[in-house]
């Protein structure tokens, strides 16, 4: 029998379709064998483990057949000491069977870094400094000197402290600094619609201090304060252009709109 007449014959037709047929069994078979070993479809949601210690995070995550490992710690004072403060997945995402969560644990002990040395500079050196190596500025005061904006003592909690000090990341030291005749005023700067932290920041560089904080009857809940902004301050920069340096600045903040649409002078 020719090519030409098997490749149209009855025969030719049988076998093709069974080799279909075949082809087609061992496809769905591997398929199915695929999804068993790789439990395709079936997922997992990541539990909340936020607070939980680190065995209190091991065995909720065995309980959903997933695992867990520290990935990084910091230290929040906000949270208990050991526990977990983040996790990537985030709680509630859908996984597969053993899929690693990553938790960012709270330290036992706060974070320190070493005091640089901040006196007999500028002020300005040791607001850099004290920025790079995570500490800020509570508050500035000025003694006479014939030294004129140097640092001349920094203070943490009324106690002196120097260079080598190690201190907690993130906390504030007290800084007093050398003021000679005919250097004694700043301009008072406009807070008006700002930020608490954007506000302390520009009174920290016209070498001022924050003051009284009054928030007002709209502040009900911790978002509120985090939201709210300066509406009114005392000194009022509209009658007072100059203070003397290390003045203490009163803040009325609100999260009411209406406090925060500043009237246009007519002219």
């Amino acid at each position: 029998m020719s090519i030409k007449k098997f490749l149209t014959s009855r025969a030719f037709f049988i076998s093709l379709a069974l080799a279909i047929i075949i082809v087609a069994l061992l496809l769905a078979l591997t398929m199915n064998m695929l999804k068993s070993y790789t439990h395709h479809g079936i997922s997992y949601a990541v539990p909340e483990l936020s607070g939980m210690t680190l065995e209190e995070a091991k065995s909720a995550a065995e309980a959903t057949l997933l695992q867990v490992e520290v990935l990084d710690s910091v230290y929040n004072k906000n949270a208990e000491p050991g526990t977990v403060v983040d996790q990537v997945p985030k709680s509630m995402k859908k996984v597969k069977e053993g899929r690693v969560i990553f938790l960012t644990m709270n330290s036992m002990e706060p974070e320190k870094v070493k005091l640089p040395k901040l006196t007999d500079i500028s002020f300005r050196q040791a607001q850099v400094l004290l920025e790079t190596c995570g500490l800020t500025i509570d508050s500035i005061s000025y003694e006479p000197s014939e030294f004129n904006d140097l640092v001349l003592l920094v203070r943490q909690d009324s106690t002196v402290v120097r260079e080598g000090d190690m201190l907690i990341r993130g906390s504030a030291v007290d800084l007093v600094i050398g003021q000679s005749k005919g250097n004694m005023e700043t301009r008072l700067p406009d807070l008006f619609g700002l930020f608490m932290e954007e506000a302390k920041d520009k009174l920290t560089d016209a070498r001022l201090n924050m003051g009284v904080i009054l928030y007002d009857r709209t502040i009900t809940t911790k978002d509120d304060t985090l939201n709210a902004r300066i509406w009114r301050q005392m000194p009022e920069p509209k009658t007072t252009f100059k203070v003397y340096l290390g003045t203490s600045v009163d803040l009325w903040l609100t999260v009411d709109q209406d406090k925060l649409i500043r009237e246009i002078p007519e002219n």
